[in-house]
Order: C-alpha cells, then structure tokens, then sequence
C-alpha cells in the first residue's frame, strides 16, 4: 500500500466523523447556517431591502423573502455584473457561472469566496467516503479523468466568467495534479469533438482508475476509445478502472450500456452539483440517494411539488420533510440566491441521515443528456420556424430517442400539421437552429457531436386526440406535456 493510500484512509476517516457529528444534528446544523447568512448579508441591499435586520426567525425570514427565480433576482444580479458591490452578498463575487436560462437566455450564478470551497469539497468529500466505507483506495495512484469544460474564463469589472466546471478545474488541489487527466491544453480546447478525440489520444495508454463526467458524455468518450483500440473492452483498455463518478442526469438509462461497454461492473458515485451550490452526494454504495450537505453554506427550504403552484404554498425546512414525498427545492445561499427555486425536485430516502434523490424539475422539461430543455424554448423554437416557413400545427410535444437503432440521439418532435412544409427536413432545421439560439447546452451537445439535431415525426390527424382519448384525458383542462424526458407518450404516438 502506498503512502497516498494510507493518508487517504487516514483523511478518510476524518471527514466521515466530521460529516457524522453535523449529520446527526440536522435542524441544529441548518439553524446555525441559517443564521450565518442573514447576519452576513444584513448591511447588502437586498439585506436591506427584505429588512434582514428584523428577522429572528424562519418564520421571519418567509414573510419578508417570496420564493424566487432567476428572473425575479436579476435585477440585483444586473448590479453585480457591472462591478457594484455588497448587493446580494457582501463585497463582490470571484465568479459567475454561465448556465442555461429560461426565459432570458443565459443565466449568470454568483460565486464567492465564502461558496467556492463547499463545491470543491464536496466532490473530495464523496470520495473520502466512498474510502472509508469500501476500504478501496487503488484508484488513488492511478489516473484520474474528469471531462469538463474548458477553464479558459473571461474578465469583468474584476469578475471571472466562465462555466462551473471549467472554473472547478482552477481548483484541483496540488497532491491530485500528477494524476489529473486530461492535460491543460486538452481541457482548454473548446470544441468537443476535437477535445474528445484529443483526450482518447492522451489517456489511451496510461493507467485510468476513475473517470467522472455526465454519463452521455462519458458514453462518447468510450465509443472513442473503443473505435481507436479497435473495439476493445474499456475495461481491457484501463484494467484498473473501478470507479464511475457522474451527475447531471440519471444514470440508469446509461447503466446496461456502460456496462457492456466496460465489460464489467464498476463501483459508481453520484453527485448532486449546480452552479446555485453544491447540494448531495453519495455517501454509501449501500444505501439508496445522495446525502444532503446541511453545513455548507446553503440553508434549505422544501415545498411540495403538489402544491408548488398554489398561492401561498407551505414552505418546510429540514425537521419537517417526510420520506418519499416531491417536493420542490429552494434555496438561500452565502452566494446571494435567497429563496431560491432551483427547479429540480428531491424526494428523502432517509432521514437520518437526510439522503436525497433527484425526482425531476418542477415543471416539464427534457434533460435526457444534461441540456435541461423547458417548455418555454420549445414554444418559442415553434413559433419562430412556423413563422419563417407559414406552417400551421394543430399540436406537438418532444422526447429524448436516447437508444437511436443508427446514428446519434437526437429529440424527436411529435408534429399534427395543418398544412405541411414542403421540406419536413428544412422544418427541422429551422426548430434546431431556434433552439441552439436559446439554450447552450443544447448547442453544446450539438456542436459536440453528442446529439444530432432535431428529428421531425409527422402525427396523423386528430392523432393527439386519439391518444388524450386512449389515457382517459381528452377534453376539460387536460393537456398534451410540450415536453417529457421519457418516451411514454411518444411511443405511444407511434
């Protein structure tokens, strides 16, 4: 056993006891973040404006703090971008994450010096754990993959911009550098498909231990891998891989794949990260769901998905949540998010210690490969290509095809024309090239050669209808999702 081995299982045992002392106290732990953050943000002008100076309680805090998006925060953000200070949070933000918007396009999430280390130590975190529970610590002199974004980033009013996961490269601690793959100019090149091919061209020969990325992008990494060997196994390729780490999407749909593609099972770690926090990971490859991270800067509140839409919903914190239950995950932060809808939803699988699942988002959406597509881009994608082309559609609704019979996944989108275009393929180009406009993920995985674009299947007439008809649910307020990230509905249309 190497030295690296020994201090691993050594560090190892630490933080899990740290971990076990706040775990084991979870309405204490969330009450002492909770007041953390409302005496450190009492003097910003949100502070001020939400009158932080009067509240001593939770209770408090929901009467003076609506549940928001990011469209209700940006006019604060808007401050920040331009340099002003102590807005959100005190001082200025080191970072602004770029990610997929809503309505507005881009959103840009405040980082800061208080929030950074909660998102580098909780990926550290998880493997410690993974350490002590299993006792494996190979991996730690092998090499190690994360497939990420570049860490190439932009300046403004003395504020870094770049993408999470290219800003976390900015912060691999020293003792992981020698094993850290690819190299820096690899993971500055920006397009993916050369990336990609230059990371097979680096890691081919060497010693591969623990590979981490979004499971469809990891999955192109391997079919790389596997075209450049000549079809061998991964697992013949790196014979000492024996650790997946993974977030973004559910992993399931990949897993039977994965598996055959490696050529055996390896041991799997989930992550629960996003731009607004670093919010679970799996602490146990024994038991079921990511353990929520209750000391870290982000106090949690929980409404119920059921009841999310109503006009005062219920707005429960950590000794209040129950097993099995959707709800809603909302957030406040030392990043400045306050009240905060992610939009993901979380059910418990344990309570002590709190573990999570992620359920879904709270409104339909598509997010089969990490491009988190709403309801709202695929509208204004249809409008604008019926605009450009005068088509007129009775109804239509999108699905991820994740296991295509040839050639890449694409979303497929289910189409009632009233008249038809005269090229159904330029139709399609006109929706891709919309949607690309919209959300950068979505252009990501395009330009990247991970999904190709956007397939149209015409519907038969009154074809919506007879499906409604099949499910019990034509007519009243039922309506067809625009969007799922399942294939119930478009199979059936099939």
């Amino acid at each position: 056993m190497s030295i690296k081995s020994i201090a691993a299982k050594i560090f190892a045992r630490k933080i899990y006891n740290q971990t076990l002392n706040w775990a084991s106290k979870p309405v204490e732990s969330q009450l002492k973040v909770f007041e953390s953050l409302i005496k450190d943000a009492k003097e910003t002008e949100f502070g001020k404006d939400h009158h932080f100076d009067a509240i001593n309680t939770i209770e408090d805090f929901q009467k003076n703090v609506p549940v928001r998006d990011y469209e209700d925060l940006k006019s604060y953000i808007e401050k920040v971008k331009i340099g002003e200070e102590n807005i959100l949070w005190k001082g200025k933000p080191i970072y602004f994450a770029k990610t997929s918007g809503t309505t507005s396009g881009a959103k840009y999430i405040p980082l800061t010096k208080e929030s950074m280390p909660s998102h580098i130590n909780a990926a550290r975190n998880a493997i410690l754990h993974y350490i002590n529970e299993t006792g494996n610590t190979d991996f730690v002199d092998g090499k190690m993959i994360f497939l990420q974004g570049s860490p190439i980033l932009t300046e403004k009013y003395g504020i870094k911009f770049g993408r999470l996961s290219g800003i976390a490269a900015h912060f691999v601690p020293k003792y992981l550098q020698r094993n850290r793959m690819p190299s820096w100019e690899t993971n500055c090149i920006e397009d993916w498909d050369t990336k990609v091919n230059a990371i097979v061209g680096e890691t081919i020969k060497e010693n591969m231990s623990v590979i981490s990325g979004i499971p469809s992008w990891v999955q192109m990494y391997f079919e790389r891998l596997q075209e450049k060997s000549g079809g061998n196994k991964i697992g013949e390729i790196f014979k000492n891989f024996n650790l997946f780490i993974y977030g973004g999407v559910n992993y399931e749909p990949y897993r039977a794949k994965f598996e055959q593609m490696i050529g055996r099972k390896v041991d799997s770690i989930e992550l629960f990260p996003a731009s607004e926090g670093f919010f679970a990971y799996q602490d146990s490859q024994k038991e079921k769901g990511m353990l929520l991270l209750l000391n870290s800067g982000i106090f949690y509140e929980f409404i119920k998905a059921e009841d999310f839409f109503a006009e005062n919903p219920k707005r429960l914190t950590i000794g209040e949540v129950e097993l099995g239950v959707n709800y809603a995950l909302i957030i406040s932060t030392n990043a400045g998010l306050w009240g905060y809808n992610i939009g993901d939803t979380v059910q418990f699988t344990s309570l002590f210690p709190h573990r999570v699942i992620v359920s879904g988002r709270i409104k339909h959406y598509i997010s089969a490969f990490g491009e988190h597509v709403i309801a709202n881009e695929v509208e204004n994608a249809m409008k604008e290509a019926t605009a450009e082309t005068n088509i007129v559609i009775n109804e239509f609704t999108v699905a991820p095809q994740i296991t295509p019979t040839t050639g890449l996944p694409y979303h497929e989108w289910f189409v009632e024309f009233e008249n038809e275009p005269e090229s159904i393929e330029a139709f399609a180009e006109a929706i891709d090239s919309a949607m690309r406009k919209q959300n950068i993920y979505y252009d990501d995985l395009i330009t990247g050669n991970v999904l190709q674009k956007v397939v149209v299947t015409k519907v038969s007439k009154n074809g919506f209808q007879e499906y409604m008809k099949s499910q019990g649910k034509l007519g009243g307020q039922n309506k067809i999702p625009r969007l799922s990230n399942n294939r119930d509905i478009a199979d059936n249309l099939k």
